[in-house]
């Protein structure tokens, strides 16, 4: 059994800054792969940004150049850097993690989900 914590969100004017940070618990060795969703009212569930094993990441067009995604190995946490903040970031953003647990079994797991509002 693993949870993830999410946190970070919160309301922050346009062109500010936010961290989010998601950390793993449980029955976790490491984390093999990781990602940022995000999902806007109206809109469908969309990647913001992903990061392998490998070090490899990926972003949404839209968050590039603007958002980071890292990871704290010792801390099985990993985090989005959230710059330059646009009103249309709004959303509730939710972390995704496949993990390989004590165990050797690979899973994917879903953070609760944390509000991120930008005010114009």
């Amino acid at each position: 059994q693993v949870q993830l914590v999410e946190s970070g969100g919160g309301l922050v004017q346009a062109g500010g800054s936010l961290r989010l940070s998601c950390a793993a618990s449980g029955s976790i060795f490491i984390i093999v792969r990781m990602g940022w969703y995000r999902q806007a009212p109206g809109k469908q569930r969309e990647l913001v940004a992903g990061l392998t094993s490998g070090g490899d990441t990926n972003y949404a067009d839209s968050v590039k150049g603007r958002f980071t995604i890292s990871r704290d190995n010792a801390k099985n946490t990993m985090y989005l850097q959230m710059n330059s903040l646009k009103p249309e970031d709004t959303a509730v953003y939710y972390c995704n993690v496949e993990v390989f647990t004590i165990a050797h079994v690979l899973s994917d797991y879903w953070g609760q989900g944390t509000q991120v509002t930008v005010s114009s």
